[in-house]
């Protein structure tokens, strides 16, 4: 059984993750670049939108007003900016949460739910991380433990992953055993 999970796990994980490198490289001028695929299937490029559009509507809140330049550019209104790359969209820890819960054996409903969850939860520590970063850089704040801010994201985003992880895998473990202990009951009152 659990076998059969880490195979599904790491075809999956492998599907989503060198998948989304695939489409990077089919979607982006040069190299091995395809009209079809940036016109139809470039998913990247608008998740690198929607982050834009967060970190906006994040900053705006406390009233820290930006704009856009380019596509892919958040800048404060006379500061600086940061730029919006393909390695800032999280694919890896999307794609590992993605290939835990498709993997996971349990009921189709609750994995969308905790997998549509997981990925907005993910989404707003990006946002917030771009966010904290274009500040931080206006400001010049240095960054925390001298880590880079791809490296904290990276720790945030996991720690989550695992706690969601624990708490979506507890109900099933929970069943699980009263399922069996609720059979060996209903036996024992039938005889």
């Amino acid at each position: 059984m659990f076998l059969k999970f880490i195979i599904k796990f790491f075809l999956i994980f492998a599907l989503c993750y060198y998948g989304t490198k695939a489409i990077i490289g089919l979607a982006a001028p040069g190299g091995y670049y395809s009209p079809f695929v940036d016109k139809y299937f470039d998913y990247v490029s608008w998740i690198k939108s929607e982050l834009i559009i967060g970190s906006q509507f994040l900053l705006s809140i406390f009233g820290i007003d930006t704009y856009r330049v380019d596509h892919f550019i958040l800048r404060i209104v006379k500061g600086t900016g940061v730029t919006i790359a393909y390695d800032c969209v999280g694919y890896g820890v999307f794609s590992f949460w993605i290939a835990f819960v498709i993997a996971s054996a349990d009921k189709l409903k609750r994995k969308i739910g905790w997998l549509i969850g997981g990925l907005l939860l993910l989404n707003f520590i990006n946002i917030l991380r771009i966010s904290l970063l274009l500040v931080a850089l206006n400001k010049k704040w240095p960054m925390p433990l001298g880590i880079d801010h791809h490296t904290w994201f990276n720790i945030v985003s996991y720690l989550c992953i695992f706690t969601m992880m624990y708490f979506f895998s507890k109900p099933a473990a929970e069943f699980k055993k009263n399922g069996n202990q609720n059979e060996v009951d209903q036996k024992l009152v039938q005889q």
